[in-house]
Order: structure tokens, then C-alpha cells, then sequence
């Protein structure tokens, strides 16, 4: 038996390349987000996801308008457009919202469906 320690494969390859791991799926919002500790008065580690600053909306590409109708839900607005109800924090971030249940609130307000923070028509 070897004193080298063997070092599981994967993390190997990640810790060889730029590859970031992430907990979170790439459909997340907290996808990319690095992650911290800090240690409790006991000692203990405590792990927490960094702050997320939402993208600024004006930089998204804007591909279509939906106007909300009486009983809409973001979770159905995002599987119609984006095809994933749980997307729909993509539908906050293109409308500046910080309460997602504002932006069905009032029917005929209109819905920015946009491309994906740094995603342009043009690079699809």
C-alpha cells in the first residue's frame, strides 16, 4: 500500500482544470455561485452560498412580451415560455422583481420573456 493518498478521480480532473464545482444544477439561480464557511463558536463549519446580485434587465435581450391575465402563475408562465416552470426566477430577474408573486398580481401588466443574462440572438 502506497503512503500517497488517492484522490477520488473527478475532483482530481476539477482541480486540474478551471471547472467549477457547484451543487446546484445548471438551471439554478445559484448556479456558479462559489461557497463559503465560517466556524460556529463551537468550531464547527457552516457552509453558505455567496450573495447574488441580480443581473441588470436592461442587458437582456428581450424576445417576446406576455400580457398577465386573471389566475396567471409565474411557474406556468415559465414552463409556456422557457419550458421549465422552475425558470421562473429568470422571468424575476428580466422584470426587476424582488417579490415574484408582483409580477401576476395585476392582469394586463406586460412580461418581459428575455435570453439569459449574457445571451444574445446572435450567439445562438
Amino acid at each position: 500500500m502506497s503512503d500517497v493518498l488517492q484522490m477520488d478521480p473527478v475532483q482530481a480532473m476539477l482541480a486540474q482544470t478551471a471547472l467549477k464545482n457547484t451543487l446546484f444544477s445548471a438551471t439554478s439561480r445559484y448556479y456558479g455561485l462559489d461557497l463559503a464557511t465560517y466556524a460556529t463558536p463551537s468550531g464547527a463549519p457552516v457552509a453558505y452560498v455567496l450573495r447574488r446580485f441580480l443581473p441588470q434587465a436592461a442587458t437582456m435581450q428581450v424576445i417576446q412580451q406576455y400580457t398577465v391575465v386573471q389566475g396567471d402563475r409565474l411557474d406556468t408562465i415559465a414552463a409556456q415560455y422557457l419550458g421549465d416552470p422552475l425558470l421562473f426566477w429568470r422571468l424575476c430577474d428580466a422584470n426587476n422583481a424582488m417579490r415574484p408573486a408582483a409580477l401576476t398580481q395585476t392582469p394586463g401588466t406586460k412580461l418581459n420573456i428575455t435570453m439569459p443574462p449574457g445571451v444574445s440572438g446572435s450567439a445562438l
